[in-house]
């Protein structure tokens, strides 16, 4: 009867309040057994842990490896009972016991070492080893967060990081190395980088020396019977040179150029002038190109040049020699990013002996100076993009005057009683680095060589013509070869092997 009146009141009630009515008990139903599932998943997590942090020890199996996280402890079940423990190295792990059934291992340092476990009368319960290393379990997951749908993972060997895996470019396995020692200092890279890419480095050294001077004195030098003087030299009276001397010189072209002399006699006293006036002018340029590839995270390098020893004092009086490298050198670390961007850490220089300063050692022995033009920075640019990654503009003037005193500062008239000179130093200095994208050459591509072009020449060509090098063009039209040779074409001396002869021949 209760139902039935139910029923009829059901039936009673409004459409509006029955649907509401389901759809609160269908969500009510949703919620419950959303809570049964997320109870479920919590459940199975939890027994993963657990079960991931339980070892067991002994039976068949009786070596088994633990690996324990720095800082951390984890629980190892053995099948029976103990009573004594062994540890091959406390300082990596400390294991004490919880039971008679389960010990606690807790790392303290990164490496490995060896755990047994002994039953009474010293009989083997089991063997495992204790390997403490970094949280991988954070690593990975972050690379799974960082890196969706590529291939990274991360393993310990021997307590360290292991990357593996394969990536796209050298710009994501270096943030997956960068992250990778946020959780560990050492990192063992040995990921794949699926198409790795060589950058050639242009770089060109420019600097161009202009240096400007003149020179306008006046020496006057006084050869009487009982005195000498002289004006405008700081040579000693008597060593003076003769009117004689110095003619000689300027035929011989020893004195300097733009040099002048004149003599006046008067009663017995010779009057020596020596006007000396220049003017000096000159540019020097001086340009290296060094060009060097590398693989995209390597580093390269190269020296054209040379080593100059330097003597260094050594104990109980020995002296040992040490090389001091110079030239044309370059180094350089290229990483190729996204989108063709390229990052260049680039170390280049340029440097020359320098004989005018030296530096006195023992024994009589001078070390030169080195000039040296030397950069060090880093850069991102594009493939083709070029940057002046370092600049010099240096400008030295020098002005000298010497003159006698009082006399000299008179206008027009002191000139004659004066020597003057002045010298300018102008250095410009430029960088300038260009990195390309480039791939190797196809099997049986030629590759030319700055000697592809020439050749040396035939002995009619080289001894009555005078030519020291030839072209192909010039060796296939030379006269002297046509009529020497007849319609047969051939270069080089008499002692170079013919082309025709070939390496098994030689052989």
């Amino acid at each position: 009867m209760k139902r039935q009146d139910d029923d009829v009141a059901d039936q009673k009630r409004p459409r509006r309040e029955i649907k509401s009515m389901k759809i609160k008990w269908i969500g009510r139903c949703a919620a419950a057994i959303a809570a049964m599932f997320v109870l479920w998943q919590l459940g199975a997590i939890d027994g993963a842990i657990a079960q991931s942090r339980l070892v067991r020890v002994g039976g068949t199996d009786r070596t088994t490896m633990v690996t324990v996280t720095i800082g951390k402890s984890q629980d190892v079940q053995t099948g029976t009972g103990f009573v004594d423990i062994m540890v091959g190295d406390p300082d990596v792990a400390d294991v004490n016991p919880l039971t008679d059934h389960t010990l606690s291992i807790l790392g303290k340092k990164i490496g490995t070492t060896r755990v047994t476990v002994y039953a009474e009368g010293k009989k083997l319960v089991g063997i495992f080893d204790v390997e403490v290393s970094y949280d991988i379990s954070r690593l990975i997951n972050e690379l799974r967060r960082r890196f969706p749908g590529s291939s990274l993972r991360a393993s310990s060997v021997n307590g360290r990081i292991m990357l593996g895996g394969e990536v796209a470019d050298a710009a994501t396995l270096d943030q997956a190395v960068t992250i990778a020692r946020q959780f560990g200092p050492e990192i063992i890279n040995a990921v794949s980088v699926m198409s790795p890419q060589q950058v050639m480095l242009e770089v060109r050294f420019i600097e161009i020396s202009r240096t400007a001077g003149r020179e306008l004195g006046v020496q006057w030098n006084r050869f009487g019977g009982n005195s000498i003087a002289n004006i405008g030299s700081r040579q000693n009276a008597s060593s003076l040179p003769t009117v004689t001397d110095t003619a000689a010189g300027v035929i011989s072209g020893a004195s300097p150029f733009g040099f002048a002399i004149g003599r006046i006699v008067a009663s017995g006293v010779t009057t020596d002038v020596m006007i000396n006036a220049l003017e000096q002018k000159g540019i020097a340029r001086s340009l290296a190109e060094p060009n060097l590839v590398a693989l995209s995270g390597d580093t390269a390098s190269f020296l054209a040049g040379g080593e100059y020893p330097i003597p260094v004092a050594g104990s109980l009086g020995q002296v040992t020699v040490t090389y001091k490298k110079y030239g044309v050198g370059l180094a350089f670390t290229p990483t190729v990013l996204s989108r063709g961007l390229i990052n260049i850490k680039i170390e280049p220089e340029v440097s020359q002996i320098d004989t005018t300063h030296t530096v006195a050692a023992a024994n009589g022995i001078s070390i030169p100076a080195l000039i040296v033009r030397r950069a060090s920075t880093t850069v991102e640019l594009r493939d083709g993009q070029s940057f002046v990654i370092g600049g010099l503009l240096q400008n030295n003037s020098q002005n000298q005057v010497e003159q006698l005193p009082w006399v000299g500062s008179v206008p027009v008239l002191g000139a004659l009683f004066s020597s003057k000179s002045y010298q300018r130093n102008e250095t410009d200095l430029a960088i300038i680095v260009t990195p390309r994208l480039v791939r190797p050459n196809r099997p049986g591509d030629p590759v030319k060589s700055p000697a592809e072009d020439t050749m040396p020449p035939n002995d009619p060509d080289f001894f009555l013509m005078g030519k020291a090098e030839m072209t192909r063009d010039e060796a296939r039209k030379s006269p002297v070869a046509k009529l020497v040779a007849g319609p047969q074409q051939f270069t080089g001396h008499v002692l170079d092997m013919p082309q025709g002869i070939s390496n098994a021949a030689i052989q």
